[in-house]
């Protein structure tokens, strides 16, 4: 942890910034008349994270042999086709 006062943080913001992003540093206390004001954190973010949105409302079929055996036809062709 490193403690900076308020001039220096915003003289040397990027370089904090970059510290924190490079994990060199956990987290930075800026101060403000010696006291602590603010934290500078990284960012941690939700990307790759997958949200089950149709989770349970789909039909999982566990046999592939039922998949294929289903007659989908009539979808492309109209009811009645003959293949």
């Amino acid at each position: 942890m490193t403690a900076v006062n308020m001039f220096d943080a915003k003289t040397n913001l990027s370089r904090y910034v970059a510290a924190v992003e490079a994990k060199e540093e956990a987290y930075i206390v800026i101060l403000r008349n010696g006291k602590p004001a603010a934290k500078i954190v990284p960012f941690e973010s939700d990307e790759g994270r997958r949200i089950g949105i149709a989770k349970g409302k789909l039909p999982v079929m566990e046999d592939l042999q039922e998949f294929n055996s289903i007659d989908i036809s009539s979808d492309f062709l109209g009811a009645g086709a003959l293949l």
